[in-house]
């Protein structure tokens, strides 16, 4: 595995931020709210991670029509505070400074809300060490992590980042799809919430954010 990255491309959820609690009382809130009975806390962990209306459509088989109800529900509740019931993961901070510094274009490629993401990649004083984050947009006509994470590429190059050689580092099968889908090699990690059939067609898996710097830095 080459470690000559031009550009590199990271998740949110599971990667970055263990954001389980806020998403799971969330969701929790949600299905009461819908007068739909209200998953374990262990199934709704499931949730973390995929775009949010294959989540809901896969895993507590709703309709399109119901997915998209429930997507409203969700965004309402989590907003402001609810989003920033969340935490860095130990070295995260730290190697995103390092890549920073090292002169790597950064982007974010997350399945969340964008502006939910750059809330709170602001509020941990983290937005500062990326190029453009981008997230799903609003009127879900960007939902895939196929279309975020090529979305990700057309800003970072539009800002002048070379993304001949790009990487996406990430904890779910979703991102190796989306890394798949537009021809990126895909970095999981274990601490996040994926299991490891999800990495099956992951390039490379580690197991700290120090294994991961050498991957990325070298």
């Amino acid at each position: 595995m080459t470690r000559t990255w031009s550009a590199i491309l990271f998740d949110l959820d599971g990667t970055i931020t263990d954001s389980a609690p806020a998403i799971t009382s969330s969701l929790a809130r949600t299905f009461a709210l819908l007068g739909r009975p209200v998953p374990s806390d262990h199934d709704l962990l499931a949730y973390v991670g995929p775009p949010l209306h294959s989540a809901f459509q896969e895993y507590a088989g709703m309709t399109v029509e119901a997915a998209a109800e429930a997507a409203v529900v969700y965004r309402s509740e989590y907003r402001g505070a609810a989003a920033l019931d969340t935490a860095i993961y130990p070295g995260v901070s730290g190697l995103l400074e390092r890549i920073h510094e090292a002169g790597i274009p950064l982007a974010l490629a997350t399945s969340k809300p964008e502006l939910t993401a750059i809330d709170i990649l602001t509020h941990f004083d983290l937005a500062r060490f990326f190029t453009v984050m981008v997230g799903a947009s609003a009127d879900d006509s960007r939902a895939t992590k196929a279309d975020i994470v090529t979305e990700a590429l057309r800003r970072l190059s539009e800002n002048g980042a070379d993304v001949s050689t790009p990487v996406l580092v990430g904890d779910r099968h979703h991102d190796v799809d989306g890394a798949t889908a537009n021809n990126l090699p895909a970095i999981l990690v274990e601490w996040g919430y994926g299991s490891p059939a999800e990495a099956t067609d992951a390039t490379a898996i580690v197991h700290s954010t120090d294994m991961l710097g050498k991957l990325l830095l070298g």
